[in-house]
């Protein structure tokens, strides 16, 4: 902490001059005390002209201390200046009217001459000053010493690390944990290590991070002004600052001990410090900055998180799902469970801001951004090498985008599992969700069956024409072998789709074995080919009552078939093998190295003795 001392004279202080409640006792003031206060003088002449034996300092808005310092100064004694009380003592000295028109060398003039070189000068000084001002508002802002300070703070925290001589702060636990995005290197709080550890570029992030939040924008739009400051810098000072205020960011916690009845369950200061974190919050989603990943998928999540806790304004809440739809395959499932507080309906989980979030990633490359050339150099003739070049780019961002909806499908299919647990939700919900993403980034649909049958489980009471909807979404064809045997055997799937797999599973053992795919019976391919809305589908081909015994029967005879199918296709391939190994002993004296056709006269012989066994139980 720096210090400075003030002399004057080497007077006593008439001690009945002070009392506290701020009132000043006595007739006749001391010469060296009305000398440097203008209004002290006037207050005297007013008493005089009253005939009153005292000054009362009615409107005197500060504790009797800085009032003490100043009188102190006035008698010419030692006064300790510091970070912590310059503000204090300098509003009172302008309260007073100690200026240079009343005396020379004056307290103020002093005061503004340690404020520029000593306060403004040191980086913590400068902070722990700036805290100090909300005390004494509106004074501190009307003196100009909060836009000072927060000039001095950002002029410092602009400038290089390595020219940065100056003590400053590192939360060492958060580092240790990983949870900062620009540096790794954890220091030291000072410079006496500076030589082994290099300093991080967002040396500055913790120190100002003690700030409260009206002050923390004024002095991140200060930063920012500058356009010294990377984007990513600014978005690892937000983060740090909202896991420092925000409830539930840093641990998983809320703030709620209930999801609904806010207003009605807790006091008028549970309101009140809610509103606060809400205000703080909303500040900090208008200083994100605009670059996609200045600020982590994780950190956004929990920021919307917070916000759907605190009830944050729509427009807050719409503006992040917006920068989580932007990188949405670096989000975790975790992060993704947002709590749902609404009144209008009972889920767990906040469905539809997940649905708003995966929209905006969809669509965020359906209009890409141009810039139209602003000098005449873009404008002469592009050369073969720039074309190519583009061209080159252009696939690396169209295979990015590729490889970022793969990802995004991996994580909605993990989403749905975790929501098909809830009792609560809509299947028009769920349906939706699982449809948005598209074919191509769901090369296997094993999730999205899992998740469809634990939803199935769930809710037991679906009737036909639901259970069809909610396997709509579902392509048997890119099921694996294990799911497959799994969906054959699951009684909770409508028949249509244990029909389908069935035969995708035929179709795919046949196609192993080089056979060709051969008709079904009629009633099992209108099933298969009829619309997901028609109820008729087996009525097409027979009456309702003689078609559904009969593809009942047809069903267990498919499944029949292609397990008898595999055991026999297992037993060919078996024999294929012997019969290669013998040629290749034989063709080591011929020469040869010809393919037999036995085993495909085998597999021949297999499949049509399965088609006349299926013909013959249809």
């Amino acid at each position: 902490m720096k210090r400075q001392y003030l002399r004057c004279s080497k007077h006593e202080v008439h001690e009945t001059w002070i009392k506290a409640g701020h009132i000043l006792y006595g007739g006749d003031c001391p010469f060296p005390l009305l000398s440097k206060c203008a209004r002290l003088q006037r207050l005297a002449a007013e008493a005089r002209q009253l005939n009153k034996d005292k000054l009362e300092l009615h409107d005197f808005p500060w504790g009797v201390e800085a009032f003490e310092i100043c009188v102190k100064f006035c008698y010419g004694m030692t006064i300790t200046l510091s970070a912590l009380n310059i503000v204090a003592i300098l509003c009172v000295a302008e309260y007073l009217e100690m200026t240079e028109d009343i005396e020379k060398g004056n307290l103020i003039v002093k005061l503004q001459v340690f404020l520029n070189s000593c306060i403004f000068h040191c980086w913590k000084d400068s902070i722990t000053t700036l805290k100090t001002t909300k005390a004494f508002m509106p004074w501190s802002e009307d003196l100009k010493i909060v836009s000072r300070c927060i000039d001095a703070i950002a002029s410092k925290a602009v400038v290089r690390p390595s020219k940065v001589d100056w003590s400053y702060t590192r939360n060492l636990q958060e580092k240790e944990k990983g949870t900062s995005q620009i540096s790794a290197n954890p220091t030291c709080d000072g410079i006496q290590n500076r030589k082994h550890d290099p300093i991080p570029i967002d040396w500055w992030v913790e120190d100002i991070a003690d700030l409260e939040i009206d002050v923390y924008w004024r002095v991140m739009v200060a930063i920012k002004s500058t356009g010294k400051i990377s984007h990513n810098v600014i978005g690892e000072a937000l983060r740090v600052y909202a896991f420092r205020w925000l409830p539930g960011m840093s641990k998983e916690q809320v703030l709620t001990e209930s999801s609904r009845g806010i207003t009605h369950s807790y006091s008028s200061d549970y309101v009140d410090i809610a509103t606060k974190h809400g205000h703080l919050l909303e500040t900090i989603v208008s200083l994100l900055p605009q670059e996609k990943g200045s600020t982590s998928c994780s950190c956004l999540l929990k920021l919307l998180r917070a916000a759907t806790i605190l009830g944050a304004s729509p427009s807050s809440k719409m503006e992040l799902a917006r920068r989580v739809g932007l990188q949405l395959e670096e989000a975790s499932l975790n992060d993704l469970l947002i709590p749902s507080l609404s009144y209008s309906n009972e889920t767990l989980y906040d469905v539809d801001l997940v649905q708003t979030i995966l929209e905006h990633f969809m669509t965020q490359n359906q209009s890409p951004p141009t810039s139209p050339c602003t000098t005449q150099a873009y404008e002469k003739r592009r050369t073969r090498s720039a074309e190519n070049l583009d061209f080159v780019e252009s696939r690396r961002s169209t295979a990015a985008t590729h490889s970022a909806k793969l990802k995004v499908a991996k994580i909605v299919d993990a989403y749905l599992i975790e929501i098909a647990r809830d009792a609560n939700l809509p299947i028009s919900k769920f349906v939706a969700l699982a449809e948005a993403i598209p074919d191509f980034a769901r090369p296997v649909h094993d999730d999205l069956y899992r998740a469809i049958d634990i939803y199935l489980q769930e809710h037991p009471g679906l009737i036909k024409s639901e259970r069809k909807r909610i396997c709509r979404p579902l392509d048997c064809k890119k099921l694996s072998i294990e799911a497959c045997m799994h969906a054959a055997q699951n009684e909770r799937l409508p028949l249509r789709v244990v029909v389908q797999v069935l035969f995708f599973e035929q179709v795919r053992a046949a196609m192993a074995g080089g056979l060709g795919v051969h008709e079904l019976p009629n009633n099992i391919k209108a099933l298969i080919s009829a619309p997901e809305g028609d109820s008729h589908d087996v009525a097409q081909s027979s009456s309702y009552d003689d078609g559904w015994d009969t593809l009942q029967q047809n069903v267990n005879s498919l499944k029949g078939d292609l397990a008898k199918m595999k055991m026999q296709l297992i037993e060919a391939d078996k024999e294929r093998r012997d019969l290669q190994q013998e040629i290749a002993k034989s063709s080591k004296s011929k020469g040869l190295r010809a393919f037999p056709s036995k085993p495909r006269k085998i597999f021949g012989k297999l499949w049509s003795s399965n088609k006349s066994s299926v013909g013959e139980k249809l």
